[in-house]
């Protein structure tokens, strides 16, 4: 008998652990299930994380109520309903044919007419336009510069000209050469080998991409006074965005290509700028913000941010970003479509308040007010919604939607800061547009030739998209800056800078009209 109570326990316990394991299995495959759908739908779905009316109308066919937490609050009700659609007004239509361009006119008279030009009489015309395009061409500049003598001296020295400041002696790139190249590879993604293929196939003139490559390295320290400028300038009204891209870069000695980082600081009334970083650690951050940098500094979840933040308390307050927390949900959306989707309903909510704001161009102050009277209301209902479901049976803690919770409930005080301050944007989508343009060049070129090539291009970008941001020609703005740089002084760059370029052609322009 006692054998037998010996083996039903043995058994019993088998039966748990077994039971268990089964338990602990299942559990890990409904989590790399999880994983596989929502790396499949990153791989192969839509990429917009608006939701579609199809998805608003399952939300609200079954009322989503997790607990009395979620209970309609005392307040104006515009904010539950679904915010009307504001009429947005179309955009003017672009002529048809550029009023601004050059007109070059060809007249195509009749064969029976050139044969016999006195028997016929012109009675009117009858016009059509096209828009043509000669391409881009190189040509040699020669600079003669002719000696002269006085007449009345015998023994008098010749007097000639002097050359004007070049960017480097006996260098025969021209600085329109060094804008274009400099435009080709980091505006129109344009890898040098590419460039020298163009060069030679298209125009017959043979420029190896090492010489370029020292170019591009010239303009790089040239045009670094305006990058530093242009970085004093994102940092001086206390809040800025930062954000961080992967740049592969090769490393010599170690057989294989290292991972940099390009950092992305932008002011979004204003400029932006890029620094180089061989790593992702807090300690690059003592280098791409200053040391006297206070305010507000707008960023993801990365904990970086907030290991530099401790070392500068009371001096940066984080900002965090609505639109990382709407991707986390986002992403799972498969694993609890209700729920997730009265959760994105409420940030929608929120966007439609900042929408309503940007379409009237509204102040700071207007700001402050508005999101006060509408988006608290649903920050505070979503914050008790987070609250309940984090301690809610049947989301798994690992899960996609679980992750999501956490992370917007750890993120909490850092995403509320928008609120209170006018001057905040909800997220940091503006900071991750600035990158747009080096992930699509990166695609192209692969990876930076070396370490110090990073902060090259780091400089150059930052020119780049400074020009872009107020709409100017990167080609004119390079050239003319390139041009007069040699001859200037340091008390002289803030006159090269984009802005004040900028204001200075236009000058030119209203004196010409």
């Amino acid at each position: 008998m006692v054998e037998q109570n010996e083996c039903k326990k043995d058994l019993l316990t088998q039966l748990a652990s077994v039971t268990s394991q089964r338990d602990s299995a299942l559990l890990e495959i409904k989590l790399l299930r999880a994983k596989l759908d929502a790396l499949a739908r990153r791989l192969f779905g839509k990429k917009s994380e608006q939701l579609s009316e199809a998805q608003l109308q399952l939300l609200f066919q079954e009322e989503v109520a997790p607990g009395p937490a979620m209970g309609k609050e005392s307040g104006p009700e515009e904010s539950e309903t679904q915010p009307p659609r504001s009429s947005k007004p179309k955009r003017p239509r672009a002529p048809r044919l550029p009023e601004h361009l050059a007109v070059v006119e060809e007249v195509l008279v009749p064969e029976a007419v050139k044969a016999e030009p006195s028997q016929w009489r012109k009675i009117g015309e009858e016009v059509s336009e096209q828009i043509d395009f000669e391409p881009a061409k190189f040509f040699r500049r020669r600079l003669v510069r002719p000696k002269y003598v006085h007449r009345s001296e015998v023994d008098a020295v010749p007097v000639v000209a002097a050359l004007p400041p070049v960017l480097q002696e006996r260098c025969i790139a021209a600085p329109g050469l060094i804008a274009q190249i400099l435009v080709s590879k980091y505006a129109d993604h344009l890898p040098l080998y590419r460039q020298e293929s163009i060069y030679e196939s298209r125009h017959g003139v043979s420029l190896p991409r090492q010489s370029m490559a020292r170019w591009v390295g010239l303009a790089a320290d040239w045009l670094k006074p305006i990058y530093e400028e242009i970085r004093k300038g994102v940092f001086e009204k206390g809040y800025v965005q930062v954000d961080e891209t992967p740049i592969r870069y090769l490393d010599p000695g170690r057989g294989k290509a290292g991972q940099g980082y390009l950092w992305t600081c932008l002011r979004p009334d204003g400029d932006v700028f890029y620094r180089w970083e061989t790593s992702r650690a807090a300690e690059c951050l003592k280098r791409v913000i200053p040391v006297d940098f206070s305010g507000k500094l707008q960023c993801d979840g990365y904990e970086g941010y907030p290991c530099f933040a401790r070392k500068h308390a009371g001096e940066l307050v984080l900002v965090g970003c609505w639109a990382h927390v709407r991707r986390a949900f986002f992403e799972a959306q498969a694993e609890a479509p209700k729920l997730v989707g009265f959760i994105l309903r409420q940030i929608q909510l929120l966007y439609a308040v900042e929408k309503g704001l940007k379409e009237a161009k509204a102040g700071p102050r207007l700001k402050e007010a508005q999101r006060a009277a509408q988006s608290v209301p649903v920050l505070k209902r979503l914050h008790r919604v987070l609250v309940l479901l984090k301690t809610k049976r049947g989301i798994l803690p690992q899960s996609g939607f679980g992750k999501a919770i956490r992370y917007a409930l750890g993120q909490w005080e850092a995403v509320l800061v928008y609120a209170g301050d006018g001057r905040v944007e909800i997220d940091n989508n503006p900071c991750e547009r600035a990158i747009r343009p080096t992930a699509v060049g990166k695609k192209n070129w692969l990876f930076f030739g070396e370490a110090e090539a990073g902060e090259r291009s780091a400089i150059v970008y930052t020119i780049i998209e400074s020009c872009r941001r107020r709409g100017l020609d990167p080609y004119a703005y390079l050239r003319d800056v390139l041009t007069r740089l040699p001859s200037m002084t340091n008390w002289q760059i803030k006159e090269l800078m984009p802005e004040a370029w900028a204001k200075a052609q236009r000058r030119v322009l209203a004196k010409a009209a």
